[in-house]
């Protein structure tokens, strides 16, 4: 299996649907927000996630976001951290992982 992948399978939400549900995603998921959920996708820039709670939702956490020597988590993974923004043109969550918050410090 390659190390990265896009998000696929019955576990996504579809593209119409996250882009119809933003405005109740950005509602219900502020900045700030604690949220969790799994690793659906990885590629070279981060991790996509499926929020818990939020069926419509994509999150994506970028390596921007990531301390230096650090990995991405695996597909498959749960994961939590915070909402620190929102971006409208593609529909998504930026949020930050705990454990890169936990080895900033």
């Amino acid at each position: 299996m390659d190390e990265y992948a896009w998000p696929t399978g019955p576990e996504v939400p579809a593209a119409d649907l996250v882009r119809k549900s933003w405005e109740t995603t950005v509602a219900a998921l502020p900045i700030g927000a604690r949220v969790t959920g799994e690793v659906i996708g990885r590629q070279p820039f981060g991790v996509f996630i499926r929020i818990d709670g939020v069926p419509h939702a994509v999150a994506l956490a970028e390596i921007t976001a990531m301390p230096q020597g650090m990995d991405l988590p695996a597909l498959g993974t749960f994961v939590s951290g915070a909402v620190y923004w929102h971006t409208a043109h593609n529909h998504q969550v930026k949020v930050r992982l705990d454990e890169w918050q936990a080895a900033d410090e």
